[in-house]
């Protein structure tokens, strides 16, 4: 028996109409759907592709939201168990993602394992949540030959990321928004910041004053910098 192919796929940042093609096509052609699922039933990335999953069955991964690198490395490798069982029957499995699989994704660390045991895992590309939110604030992420930084915010590279040429995207900015405010003031980089909640999404929020801000945002927030044009 043929052993079934992973397909990871990136579902874009919270509007269906944002996935590609090629994922819906593989959504529909494919034998299972495995996605994450983390604390308090978390299914976003299910959501998003629901219209086309209909009837599929579902694997269901758990994926907690910690920095406990060995409770990562367990679900990881539970993810990873579960999979290749499919595989190994022959099922061809579609692993949804939010944004793209390729950018700080929760998927990855699966995919790598799994094509570390030998198997076809293939990554498809899906729409980043900075550039949805970009869209969203109505600003271009970079012109000319600006640079362009991918910096998470919750992590201590944020005080160096901040020092870098060119427009910053701030990533996963919820829990700790108010502290990053308070950096980017320091460092005159508030007046050309705006935050983006949701983007894409029925909730999607655009604040263009970080200092409207008084409590800290989800964790679908994203930060732009943009430096100041001459």
């Amino acid at each position: 028996m043929n052993k079934g192919i992973l397909y990871g796929i990136g579902v874009g940042p919270g509007d269906p109409e944002l996935m590609t093609r090629k994922a819906v096509r593989l959504i529909q052609e494919c034998d299972i759907i495995a996605a994450p699922q983390s604390e308090g039933n978390d299914k976003t990335a299910m959501i998003i592709a629901e219209e086309f999953v209909k009837d599929k069955p579902v694997l269901y991964c758990d994926m907690p939201m910690t920095r406990d690198q060995a409770k990562m490395d367990a679900s990881h490798d539970q993810a990873a168990d579960d999979i290749c069982a499919l595989l190994d029957e022959g099922k061809n499995v579609v692993f949804l993602t939010l944004g793209d699989p390729t950018i700080y994704s929760t998927y990855w660390y699966v995919h790598r394992r799994v094509l570390a045991r030998g198997y076809d895992a293939q990554l498809i590309p899906g729409v980043p949540s900075f550039c949805a939110a970009a869209a969203a604030a109505g600003v271009a992420l970079v012109e000319g030959s600006e640079m362009l930084h991918v910096i998470p915010a919750s992590h201590t590279s944020t005080d160096e990321g901040l020092g870098m040429p060119g427009t910053k995207v701030l990533m996963k900015a919820g829990r700790s928004i108010l502290d990053v405010r308070e950096k980017l003031r320091a460092d005159g980089k508030l007046a050309g910041s705006v935050l983006v909640e949701r983007a894409t999404m029925q909730e999607e929020r655009v604040v263009k004053n970080l200092d409207e801000l008084e409590d800290p945002t989800g964790y679908f927030s994203v930060i732009i910098v943009k430096e100041e044009q001459k």
